[in-house]
């Protein structure tokens, strides 16, 4: 039974366990997977371990470095783990320093060694190359952003590849003599220490071909002080390279951000630099090599290694210096004409435009110019419609003194018999004697002589008097030409005289003594006195026969002349002296109120007034103003009141 029990009860237990252990099993499985992940995402990220040759403050490095940072995230596509080190304390890579390789060691004794080693500049790629033994001989090693000049000599391993550049600077003082072509020498900052060094050696031999015309000055041997000092006094054909700095001879380091601004606030010269990350800092310009794209171009290579790409396979050919870029603010201050600037170059930061900085100020100005041309346009518009407006209104003018006219020569028709009845009685007269003559005797020549001779002159003063009519009663357009004032008022006489008779009215002449010529129409002019005329006949019905009388008088000024007609009449009514002129006014029973208006009409053509006015004693005096012919010798030439532009018209 205890055999069994005990049996029982193993048995039992080891029923019982298996399931449980199976559990166990899984769940510890499952917490190791758990606990190993975070070991295995960090072993999965990718490191790189970065050799640079300059502590932060060079503008070129500095760059670079950023810049291939982010493009290599984006080409792996997860962070990658980047450790930089500087491989010397001011960049220049002495005797072989192994402190230096121990310190890099002493980083990666503990974990594993990165997947990619790569060096950023000169110096770091020479420190690279003599110790590769030291330092990680199996991990791939890129040499990046250096001058191909560095890594001449042994050839690269199979470990080994290269994004190098090609430093052009001898295009870069090409571009200085196009756009100052007067530079006789120029000032090159190089820094000091081996870096410096090197580059005065290999362009000493570059800027050979500039030998006959320029004087080139190194700063490898000047403190900063004293490099300061003689770009202050640099003479006027000089020309500043700025190509790095890093320390000065004393030993100072410094970064190139101060250092440029100190330069750009000293220089009596304008500067020149051959790196895109320089450019903004007080450099004109050139010919530069493009940092950003050289950190693609090297962010390319440096993703497909990590992805496994042997380096060998991975040739890149140097970059070269790009197309020439210049800072327009530095352009103005030398200034320098964008004429001068090499064939493709770009200027940057150019001022704002006048679209740019007064935005709104051009558009309000442009909707004022479009209102004011929709004004003008409007005002053209009402001016032709004006224009047009005149000359019907003149028309109506020249068929309103039509009518005026035919009125007046119904008016005149008793007159015209009674001067035509007495020449042509006369006419008979001497007729019927010249025939008795004749029949007497045929020797009688003198009195037939005499007889023909009467008959002749009353012939011809009855031809004048049915002319005159006949030419007053045409329809007629102003056709101003040089007249005689006094003739229009004897005229216009003559044309009443009849009807003052008949009226008992005494006609007085007041005339000046000095000639007066005016441009006018003779005929319309004469149409505006006999109107006033007859107004002032009118105006003496009433009066006592020995108290009718009129006056026309004649005053020569300067600039005008003046025509007044003086009545005794019964003056002007009080009520009717502002409106005497506007159309359809009168104070006569059967009158239609536009002779004044008619007359107004005619002298405003002609450039005159006319007015009115009660006398103090009885009657009224209506007043013509015109202006004098302005020269004698001018030939005026005939004007059609309608398309006499601006005249008044009776309507006004």
């Amino acid at each position: 039974m205890h055999a069994q029990h005990a049996s029982g009860r193993v048995d039992t237990c080891g029923a019982d366990r298996g399931p449980w252990r199976t559990l166990r099993i899984v769940l510890l499985g499952g917490l190791l997977v758990i606990a190993a992940t975070p070991s295995a995402a960090q072993a999965a990220l990718k490191q790189v371990l970065v050799l640079q040759s300059l502590h932060r403050g060079n503008l070129v490095l500095d760059q670079f470095v950023g810049d291939f940072r982010v493009q290599l995230d984006k080409r792996v596509g997860e962070p990658v783990n980047v450790v930089s080190i500087v491989v010397g304390p001011t960049g220049f890579v002495g005797p072989p320093n192994q402190a230096v390789v121990d310190y890099i060691r002493s980083i990666y004794a503990d974990r594993r060694p990165p997947d990619l080693v790569m060096t950023v500049g000169g110096p770091a790629a020479a420190f690279a190359r003599q110790h590769r033994r030291q330092l990680f001989p199996e991990v791939p090693l890129l040499f990046a952003s250096v001058d191909e000049r560095y890594l001449r000599g042994p050839p690269p391993t199979d470990n080994e590849t290269a994004v190098a550049v090609i430093n052009d600077f001898p295009r870069l003082i090409d571009d200085i003599l196009r756009v100052l072509p007067e530079t006789k020498q120029v000032f090159m900052i190089v820094g000091s220490g081996a870096l410096g060094q090197f580059w005065r050696r290999v362009l000493e031999d570059e800027f050979t071909r500039f030998r006959d015309r320029l004087t080139f000055i190194w700063s490898d041997d000047l403190s900063l002080t004293d490099i300061l000092g003689r770009v202050a006094s640099l003479p006027s054909d000089s020309a500043i390279v700025y190509l790095t700095f890093g320390a000065d001879a004393q030993g100072g380091a410094y970064a190139d951000e101060p250092v440029l601004a100190s330069l750009h606030a000293a220089a009596k010269a304008p500067m020149f630099g051959a790196f895109s990350s320089l450019f903004g800092h007080g450099i004109v310009g050139g010919s530069m090599m493009s940092i950003g794209g050289l950190a693609r171009n090297t962010a390319d290579v440096a993703s497909q290694i990590l992805d496994g790409t042997p380096p060998r396979s991975l040739r890149t050919p140097p970059q070269s210096p790009g197309e020439p870029i210049f800072d327009w603010r530095e352009l103005r201050r030398w200034d320098i004409p964008e004429s001068r600037l090499p064939p493709g170059s770009v200027v940057q930061f150019r001022g704002p435009s006048l679209w740019d900085e007064y935005k709104r100020a051009v558009l309000a100005a442009i909707g004022v110019l479009v209102l004011q041309s929709l004004l003008i346009a409007w005002l053209l518009y009402e001016r032709r419609a004006r224009q047009r407006a005149e000359i019907a209104s003149s028309r109506n003018l020249a068929l309103a003194a039509d009518a005026d006219r035919r009125e007046t020569i119904a008016a005149l028709t008793s007159s015209i018999a009674h001067e035509l009845k007495q020449p042509l009685s006369s006419i008979l007269h001497n007729a019927q004697a010249l025939q008795m003559a004749a029949e007497r005797s045929s020797s009688a020549s003198a009195p037939t002589g005499e007889i023909l001779a009467d008959i002749e002159a009353e012939a011809l003063l009855a031809a004048q008097i049915i002319d005159r009519h006949r030419t007053w009663l045409r329809t007629h357009q102003i056709q101003k030409t040089p007249i005689d004032i006094h003739s229009v008022v004897s005229e216009s006489l003559a044309l009443v005289a009849h009807d003052l008779g008949i009226r008992q009215i005494d006609a007085n002449l007041n005339l000046s003594s000095t000639p007066c010529t005016v441009n006018g129409d003779h005929v319309l002019l004469v149409q505006v006195v006999v109107n006033l005329l007859r107004n002032a006949m009118d105006a003496l019905a009433e009066a006592p026969p020995a108290t009718r009388q009129i006056t026309i008088g004649s005053k020569v000024n300067m600039a005008d002349v003046e025509v007044s007609v003086h009545d005794t009449g019964t003056g002007l009514p009080a009520e009717l002296v502002g409106t005497l002129f506007s159309p359809f006014v009168t104070t006569k029973p059967q009158g239609l109120g536009m002779g004044l208006a008619i007359a107004q009409g005619i002298v405003h053509a002609h450039g005159g007034t006319i007015s009115a006015h009660n006398n103090r004693d009885a009657g009224a005096t209506f007043t013509v103003v015109l202006p004098r012919r302005l020269a004698p010798g001018s030939d005026p030439s005939p004007v059609n009141d309608a398309l006499a532009a601006g005249l008044p018209t009776p309507s006004r």
